[in-house]
C-alpha cells in the first residue's frame, strides 16, 4: 500500500518562476505565453488552467504524468535557463501557483497559474528593450515576440509593454530590463587599458604610413 504525501494548505498561493516566450494572436487581439519545453505547442494566458499535453482525460497535474504548469522555487534557477543559446530571447515569469499542485525539490507542477510579472531582457544589439517585436517565428495563429529597441524593431509588428499588458489582461505587469552597466575600473586598470589602446593606435599608424609610402617606400 503506497503512502499518501502530506497535503499543504497555504494561506497564500505559493510563488514560482519560469521562462517562456511572449506571443501575440494573429489578429492582434490577444497576448499570452508559449512554454519552452512540454508546453511549447499550445500558448496559455495570464490566468489559465493546465491540460494534459498528451491528450489524456485525467486532470492535471497527474502523479503518473508530466502534465501541469511547471515552475521552479528560486528566481535564480529560472534566470539561469536564460543563459542557454536556445532561451536567450525568452522572458522571465513570476507566477502564483493555484489549484492542486505537486511540490518537488526544485519546483511545482500545478493545475492552475496566474502570471504576475513578465521581465524581458535587453535587445539583441545590447541596447535597452523598448518594445516587444515580431521574432520571426510562432505557432499556428500566434506570433512569437522578443525584446527589441526601436531601431532594431524597424518596421516589424511590435507592441509597447503597456499594450501587451492590456491585451494579456488580469493585471499583468511587464518590466523591460535596462542595459547592463559597464563594470567599474580602478586607476591601475585604467592605466593598463590606456597603454593597450595607445599600443594599438601606434601599430595602426605604422601600417597606415607604410601603405601611404607605397611599394617604393
Amino acid at each position: 500500500m503506497s503512502r499518501r504525501l502530506p497535503e499543504e494548505r497555504p494561506k497564500e498561493p505559493p510563488t514560482g518562476y519560469k521562462i517562456a516566450h511572449p506571443v501575440l494572436s494573429q489578429d492582434g487581439t490577444r497576448a499570452g505565453f508559449l512554454g519552452v519545453s512540454l508546453g511549447a505547442a499550445l500558448p496559455y494566458g495570464v490566468l489559465d488552467d493546465a491540460a494534459c499535453v498528451y491528450g489524456r482525460r485525467h486532470r492535471a497535474p497527474h502523479r503518473r504524468c508530466d502534465c501541469g504548469f511547471h515552475c521552479v522555487h528560486a528566481r535564480q534557477d529560472a534566470e539561469a535557463l536564460l543563459a542557454t543559446a536556445e532561451h536567450r530571447k525568452a522572458v522571465l515569469l513570476e507566477v502564483s501557483v493555484l489549484g492542486a499542485y505537486i511540490r518537488f525539490e526544485r519546483g511545482f507542477r500545478c493545475a492552475r497559474q496566474r502570471v504576475r510579472t513578465m521581465t524581458a531582457g535587453p535587445c539583441a544589439c545590447g541596447a535597452a528593450g523598448e518594445v516587444l517585436a515580431d521574432a520571426g517565428w510562432g505557432r499556428p495563429g500566434w506570433r512569437a515576440l522578443e525584446s527589441a529597441c526601436a531601431r532594431c524593431a524597424g518596421v516589424r509588428q511590435a507592441l509597447a509593454p503597456a499594450a501587451f499588458e492590456r491585451l494579456a489582461g488580469e493585471g499583468l505587469k511587464v518590466r523591460m530590463l535596462p542595459v547592463a552597466m559597464t563594470p567599474a575600473y580602478d586607476v591601475p586598470e585604467l592605466v593598463a587599458e590606456a597603454a593597450l589602446l595607445q599600443a594599438r593606435l601606434d601599430w595602426f599608424q605604422t601600417q597606415l604610413a607604410r601603405i601611404q609610402r607605397g611599394p617604393r617606400g
